[in-house]
């Protein structure tokens, strides 16, 4: 039949005959489509599996955090299945010995069964132990590596406040964790906790009524901390983390600055297949430090403490180091704090040390990025990294913050010290109240230093090069150091920084002598701007070298001329 004589349906049943002679994709290809189909999730795959992401061994701290809470979420999920979270009282009968008899808590109980009786328990016990103290460290270290290198500058605050916000709940569910088991080292801590919120004025008494369903201890505290640990506190967690993660890929990582990374690109691997094996990978080596060192090293040793008695108190007991500071706070205290108006006594020093220090904390630590985004006027968006030297004011504001927390810290310990030491505690406690109130400012102005004079060192060697050691001669007799250049990749590194240079004023008043509006603030802005960039030094730039390499002084009196006009203004 001759194509002119079939009829239209003979044309479209060979149509037919082809579509359905077509070979579809089977297994994973196939899923894959079929999904896509109905949800077109391809798109978004596609766009993640090619994300670049740069290398580098600090960019590993925060994926330690991540790794770690993951850690605790699959051992926590395993611990649920046989604590009991309830203060009921029950008589121990089981394979520990030495408690055998005493009357306890069903928690305190259960703990022990985890521990003695169900087959690995301990060592998941204490690798969720261990894991959350990893967590906290990472954590820290972590936003450590983020302020110093001002990686929270636009466009990512709000992932520095989710980061913030993540630290605070970390201690919060730390601190729900560790008292659950109800032995009396925790009980020690939760009745510390129920003093200082009595110290709430007004309300103090009733919130802690409402709090432990009565008098304490009650029994209602240990399932309300048990919901808040195990439910609560991780879906908020979970869901900051999802959070900072997804900012991470709209916003790109952030690089430390080199020859071809700018602003505008990402010099690194992509998401698939580098570092999703690279990243598996460091799951397991974090999962088995983590289990190498729950395995050698015994931490919560309950049986230990005997289940909580009110009437007794765990002599020496101290809080996780990450909540020391805190309790440190609480111990420095001076006694004026207390106050008695019409009667009634507020104990101001306790609400501030113990209450009121945390959320502050992370208050200042989260609005950081906005105050200095105020001070500096910028508003740009930056994707490379500094050098902490390069920043010698924030690198000193950070040092002095961890200052002050390491005396906090020290001072939770302040029994210990004279006890060990055989010193008086009242010399320990003033001593650690002056170095509270005056280290801070020494660190500062040291740190400031320190950076400053590395400043100095690397335009010297941009300006000079590497000294060599050797001593030249030459025809009318003087000695000089002969030195090396550097090469381009190492000079880059030195010369890339942004020149920062204080906020100067305009007039105050306008044409007509009326003052403008916001010279105060202006005025209170550019002093603080002064204080952060006045003592830079500024970046080599070519004419410094051409000078240089011309006479060897000529960057000298380049120098001199910009610092006058930096001091006229």
């Amino acid at each position: 039949m001759s194509s002119s004589t079939r009829s239209t349906n003979d044309l479209r049943a060979d149509d037919i005959r082809e579509v359905r002679t077509a070979r579809k994709p089977g297994g994973l290809a196939g899923v894959g489509g079929w999904v896509d189909d109905r949800t077109g999730a391809a798109k978004g795959v596609r766009y993640m599996m090619s994300k670049v992401f740069p290398d580098h061994w600090s960019f590993m701290l925060g994926e330690v955090a991540m790794y770690s809470m993951i850690i605790c979420l699959i051992t926590g999920v395993f611990l649920t299945m046989w604590f009991v979270p309830s203060a009921g009282h029950v008589e121990y009968n089981g394979s520990y010995v030495p408690l055998k008899g005493i009357h306890m808590s069903e928690a305190y109980r259960s703990t022990l069964d985890i521990s003695f009786d169900v087959r690995g328990g301990l060592l998941i016990r204490q690798i969720h132990h261990w894991a959350a103290l990893i967590f906290v460290v990472a954590l820290v270290v972590h936003m450590f590596r983020v302020f110093f290198t001002g990686a929270f500058r636009k466009p990512r605050e709000i992932n520095w406040v989710i980061g913030a916000l993540m630290a605070m709940l970390a201690l919060v569910e730390g601190f729900a964790g560790y008292s659950l088991p109800d032995d009396l080292l925790s009980g020690t801590g939760l009745r510390a906790a129920q003093g200082f919120m009595l110290t709430i004025p007004v309300i103090g008494s009733y919130f802690v009524y409402f709090l432990f369903g009565g008098t304490f201890p009650g029994e209602a505290i240990i399932p309300r901390l048990f919901a808040a640990h195990v439910l609560l506190l991780p879906a908020i967690l979970v869901g900051l983390l999802a959070a900072h993660l997804i900012l991470v890929m709209v916003h790109k990582h952030t690089q430390y600055p080199g020859p071809g990374r700018t602003n505008d690109n990402v010099v690194g691997y992509p998401l698939m297949p580098v570092y999703t094996a690279k990243a598996g990978g460091f799951f397991f080596i974090v999962f088995g430090i983590t289990a190498l060192i729950s395995s050698l090293f015994s931490i919560n040793a309950i049986w230990n403490y005997g289940p909580y008695d009110p009437t007794q108190v765990t002599a020496g007991s101290q809080p996780d180091w990450y909540m020391g500071f805190a309790d440190g706070a609480l111990r420095l205290m001076p006694g004026w704090t207390e106050v008695t108006i019409g009667g009634y006594t507020l104990t101001y020093g306790v609400l501030i040390g113990s209450l009121l220090l945390l959320p502050l904390v992370y208050v200042l630590l989260g609005a950081y990025p906005f105050f200095e985004r105020w001070i500096t006027g910028d508003n740009r968006e930056h994707h490379l990294l500094q050098r902490p030297r390069n920043a010698p004011t924030r690198t000193a504001i950070g040092l002095a913050a961890i200052t002050a927390y390491t005396v906090l810290w020290a001072a939770a310990g302040n029994d210990l010290i004279a006890t060990h030491l055989h010193l008086s505690i009242n010399d320990i406690t003033r001593f650690l109240q002056a170095s509270f109130i005056f280290l801070p400012f020494i660190v500062f102005w040291v740190t400031k230093r320190v950076c400053i004079s590395l400043q100095r060192r690397d335009r010297d060697l941009v300006l000079h090069g590497r000294e060599t050691g050797r001593i030249i001669r030459d025809a009318d007799g003087r000695f000089t150091e002969k030195h090396e250049d550097i090469d381009e990749y190492t000079r880059w590194n030195l010369v890339q920084h942004e020149a920062h240079r204080p906020l100067e004023l305009g007039d105050a008043t306008d044409a007509h002598g009326i003052p403008r509006p916001g010279t105060t603030s202006d005025k209170r802005r550019a002093r603080l701007s002064r204080f952060f960039f006045e003592d830079d030094i500024q970046p080599v730039t070519p004419r410094d070298v051409a000078a240089a390499h011309h006479d060897g002084h000529g960057h000298e009196a380049i120098e001199g001329q910009r610092t006058a006009e930096v001091e006229r203004h």
